[in-house]
């Protein structure tokens, strides 16, 4: 029998799924400790990237920090973490995945302030409004497409790294994939590849959904004028 075949043996076999520590056990841990993730990310990130934004300052500190997060390893800080008061489990883990999702948001929040109307802003400011009323009432509306889309990003990217978490015990689908290769491998090949199936799977369905989300906040007007920017882009390098 083949690695795929008894990847799909296993994935039709209902213990599998409801047996504790199967599937849906699994599933409900990896959806937890990236909601966790995403949230702690969030918390830190866009009111930090709002008010830069609001500012107009330090936008090279926004893509510096951006950078850096982005270019820590999170196995490094899933290894690192653990041996901090955080532990190992569940704490180490969110915070490694938090800060594997705070690029995108910070980015995003930072660029959704600064490309609100200028002349929206301006009137807002005659209006008497202070600033702190301008980015509530004015800007944050307007940079709510950014702010889904960051979110869509982070949340996708936090949902495909969460599988690391079962190196220091985090749980999550992960688990599945690490009890395959405690087999051998002809006997854990279908197990592994099982579990790296829900995970992408998992992956691709938060994908669809907050696509949806997404297109859903965004004016249709923005969302016009997006696609005339990517079908630009798109001719320019055919054209290159």
């Amino acid at each position: 029998m083949s690695v795929i075949e008894q990847a799909v043996v296993w994935l039709n076999d209902p213990l599998n799924w409801t047996n504790p520590g199967g599937v849906l056990d699994r599933l409900g841990e990896h959806l937890i400790l990236s909601a966790a993730a995403v949230a702690l990310g969030c918390l830190v990130a866009w009111p930090i990237g709002l008010w830069l934004g609001h500012t107009g300052r330090a936008g090279g500190l926004v893509v510096l920090v951006a950078n850096v997060t982005l270019a820590i390893p999170t196995l490094a800080l899933l290894t690192i973490l653990p041996l901090t008061f955080l532990g190992f489990g569940r704490p180490s883990v969110i915070v490694a995945l938090a800060v594997f999702a705070l690029p995108p948001l910070l980015a995003n929040a930072y660029t959704g302030v600064r490309q609100a109307d200028p002349e929206a802003r301006d009137a807002a400011r005659g209006m008497g409004l202070s600033g702190w009323q301008v980015l509530r009432r004015v800007e944050l509306p307007l940079a709510v497409p950014y702010l889904a889309a960051g979110f869509r990003t982070a949340a996708v990217q936090v949902v495909a790294t969460a599988a690391l978490a079962s190196f220091v015990n985090g749980g999550g689908l992960g688990q599945i994939i690490r009890a395959g290769f405690g087999l051998d491998i002809a006997a854990g090949g279908g197990q592994i590849l099982a579990g790296g199936v829900l995970v992408a799977a998992l992956a691709i369905l938060v994908e669809v959904v907050l696509a949806l989300v997404e297109r859903a906040v965004t004016p249709r007007s923005l969302r016009a004028a997006r696609r005339g920017a990517n079908r630009r882009a798109a001719d320019a390098v055919a054209g290159g």
